[in-house]
């Protein structure tokens, strides 16, 4: 750390920083717990969507099963995702991603040539990948959320440990340092007034004595 001024301009120049410290300080630890509070909720988010994941894996193994049945439809094809939609919106100053749908790679297959479960199961299978994507999508959320909680923390500790403690100590440094050189220049005004009230006196007490003609 650069060793700081002991001037009246440097104390203002801390005071004046300290100031801007502390006034933004409140702002980030806002953002800091809404941040908490956005990550908390994602959390929460992804348990509710890994327990529907786990429902309608459940499901999916049953029709999974009928897949040993041959049909015109191969098994790997049924849900086979295309193309996975989302939009980003900003929480607390990082973008996040939230699930808008899921589309599937289009299946050409007879109706006729293929037995009535057929359908079903494509439904449910489909709905597990379905399932799947929304826990992905909400892990990325709380990623980004978590990214950006560790990154304000870390300004957070910065400004409240050393930041704003520096500026403080710097600024009772300055302040005993004007303090002493006053006390000093007071102490140095007074030994010279001192000194020019006895050299005062001296004049006086020179001229008030008598003289004798000889």
């Amino acid at each position: 750390m650069a060793e700081i001024k002991l001037t009246k301009n440097e104390l203002r120049a801390q005071q004046r920083r300290l100031g801007q410290l502390e006034k933004y300080l409140p702002t980030l630890q806002l953002k800091k717990a809404m941040l908490q509070a956005e990550v908390q909720k994602a959390r929460l988010e992804i348990l509710q969507l890994s327990q529907e994941l786990e429902q309608t894996r459940k499901r999916a193994e049953t029709s999974a099963a009928l897949l040993s049945t041959k049909t015109a439809i191969h098994p790997t094809q049924v849900a086979k995702v295309k193309k996975i939609l989302r939009h980003y919106e900003n929480y607390a100053g990082v973008e996040v991603p939230f699930f808008e749908g899921v589309e599937f790679h289009k299946l050409d297959y007879s109706l006729m040539e293929t037995p009535p479960w057929v359908d079903g199961m494509i439904v449910v299978l489909r709905e597990s990948a379905t399932a799947r994507v929304k826990v992905v999508i909400a892990e990325e959320k709380k990623a980004a959320l978590e990214r950006e909680l560790r990154e304000v923390s870390i300004r957070v500790n910065l400004f409240e440990k050393i930041l704003i403690p520096r500026a403080k100590a710097n600024i009772k440094k300055i302040r005993v340092f004007l303090g002493d050189q006053e006390l000093a220049a007071v102490g140095r005004a007074k030994v010279a007034k001192n000194k020019i009230e006895a050299g005062r006196r001296k004049t006086l007490e020179s001229a008030q004595e008598p003289s004798y003609a000889y």
